[in-house]
């Protein structure tokens, strides 16, 4: 059986396979309308990002640490 989907932009079918260069879209057009969508913000994501518990102080110190631990990128100058 051979998967099909609509594109998401235009809603033609479009098989879902490796040879289906631009899936889940038809072609290269409704891919880059799609994300000129995205660009100009007409699509987002609706509902906020929900964090199931606050971070600690000693949770934000600790990324601190390890990040000045193991990352060159934050060395102070001599």
């Amino acid at each position: 059986m051979t998967l099909k989907v609509p594109c998401p932009q235009c809603q033609k079918e479009v098989v879902w396979q490796a040879s289906s260069e631009f899936r889940p879209f038809c072609s290269e057009r409704c891919k880059l309308l799609d994300l000129g969508e995205w660009a100009d913000e007409s699509n987002k994501i609706s509902e906020p990002i929900q964090v199931d518990s606050a971070i600690s102080q000693e949770m934000l110190d600790a990324i601190e640490d390890d990040i000045l631990l193991n990352n060159n990128f934050f060395v102070e100058p001599e």
